[in-house]
């Protein structure tokens, strides 16, 4: 049996793989009873949200949805939120609700597949101008 956190993350990744099918009837058969343990934990569900552990878990879950590889999430969060000014323009950056242009985000490589693709924390207006991208060409 599984005893450290990577070996129960790679058991449980095993068995989704050879009982795929089975998940699947398992939520057709269940599909109300999941229908109503979402309705009945909503509430909770939206206090978690609310917490530093439900904004990190959200976010860490956007970036690898995004396609951001990091060997440590963890320490790349960590990193994201205590940087204050854009490693570009230097400006300070904030963390909002909607995007203005000084809102904090990561820039990565989209071109980088297989490996860490981050590049740095970057305000939006930096990271829409793709400053990398102009530095590393401009100084070929």
């Amino acid at each position: 049996m599984p005893k450290t956190k990577e070996e129960i993350k790679e058991y449980k990744r095993l068995y989704q793989i050879k009982n795929k099918d089975k998940i699947k009837q398992w939520r057709i058969d269940n599909k109300e009873k999941i229908k109503q343990y979402r309705i009945d934990n909503k509430d909770k569900k939206s206090l978690y949200q609310k917490t530093e552990q439900g904004k990190k878990v959200h976010r860490i879950g956007q970036w690898k949805y995004r396609g951001i590889l990091c060997f440590d999430y963890n320490l790349l969060y960590d990193l994201f939120i205590s940087t204050t000014n854009c490693e570009f323009c230097k400006i300070k950056l904030t963390i909002d609700r909607h995007n203005t242009s000084t809102t904090k985000c990561l820039d990565h490589d989209h071109n980088i597949t297989d490996k860490f693709n981050v590049r740095g924390v970057l305000c939006i207006s930096c990271n829409n101008k793709d400053v990398f991208k102009q530095t590393t060409t401009s100084s070929l």
